[in-house]
């Protein structure tokens, strides 16, 4: 499934909202905090709230294999990554491999389905447009939650929010699902059954009602069986940014950034994504 991960800064879904301790985190333990300044649960988006326990079914780990491989080689100088919108984790459980992770969503329910495959890393409840950490990263990394920024004020604002998480020298990258000159309106499938007995498949509709405005929609169906035979059908529409490359590069190079698009390498059955990468100057 060529997932839209979560909207302005997140992914999406329901279980046991994190909180963070007052008390300090034994030695070796990973963390999870919850940033104050920010809104919760402000997707609106069952997709990565209370349906977030399905997200598995939908969207499978091994799906992100290739697509993460592809971001190491971009990343491949840093050692220290964040990831902004990381939703249910399954970018980090390949990117771990060759990074120390920490993980940035705005959904708890999100970030509870990702401690589930990567207990080990810190999770931070955060909005990707204003979530301020203190501290910087050889890299940070966005994957396609970043289209859930519908106006360029909001692009702006998460592409602020890498800069200033980046040491200097370093490099952030985005990878949107589509740029203007890229979009199609496509159709698509998917969903597996579960060890535990449960089942999900879903169909997937993108467009562009309007291609004079940066936003297109994608209509979601779900049908979410389970273990007891009951299926449940749920209906969303998401709505996500759409911009010019030119858009991208303009808006990198005035928050600072050195910009350059990279169009992936890719063996899947789809067109290649164009990369968006911010070299933070040396310096600064």
């Amino acid at each position: 499934m060529r997932t839209l991960a979560e909207p302005p800064g997140t992914c999406q879904l329901g279980v046991p909202r994190a909180r963070r301790s007052d008390q300090p985190d034994k030695p070796g333990t990973p963390k999870t905090r919850r940033h104050s300044n920010d809104n919760w649960g402000v997707s609106g988006h069952r997709f990565y709230q209370d349906l977030a326990p399905w997200w598995p079914l939908i969207s499978r780990v091994d799906d992100y294999a290739a697509e993460a491989g592809f971001a190491a080689t971009l990343l491949r100088d840093a050692n220290t990554v964040l990831e902004l919108g990381s939703g249910g984790g399954h970018n980090a459980v390949h990117l771990k491999e060759h990074f120390a992770l920490t993980l940035v969503d705005l959904e708890p329910d999100m970030l509870a389905e990702s401690r589930k495959i990567n207990p080990e890393l810190t999770h931070i409840q955060g909005d990707m447009r204003t979530v301020r950490l203190g501290e910087q990263f050889d890299a940070v990394f966005v994957h396609d939650a970043i289209d859930y920024m519908t106006t360029e004020a909001h692009l702006r604002q998460a592409l602020e929010t890498a800069f200033v998480h980046t040491k200097p020298g370093g490099s952030a990258l985005f990878v949107p699902d589509a740029t203007a000159e890229s979009f199609r309106p496509e159709t698509d499938h998917g969903g597996v059954d579960g060890a535990d007995g449960r089942a999900a498949r879903y169909l997937s509709w993108s467009y562009d009602p309007d291609p004079d405005d940066t936003t297109t929609l994608t209509e979601y169906a779900f049908l979410l069986r389970d273990a007891d035979g009951r299926t449940t059908a749920v209906h969303e529409t998401h709505e996500t940014g759409l911009y010019p490359t030119a858009t991208w590069l303009r808006l990198l190079r005035e928050t600072g950034f050195v910009a350059r698009a990279v169009i992936e390498e890719t063996d899947e059955d789809r067109p290649p994504r164009t990369l968006l990468v911010g070299l933070s100057p040396d310096g600064r």
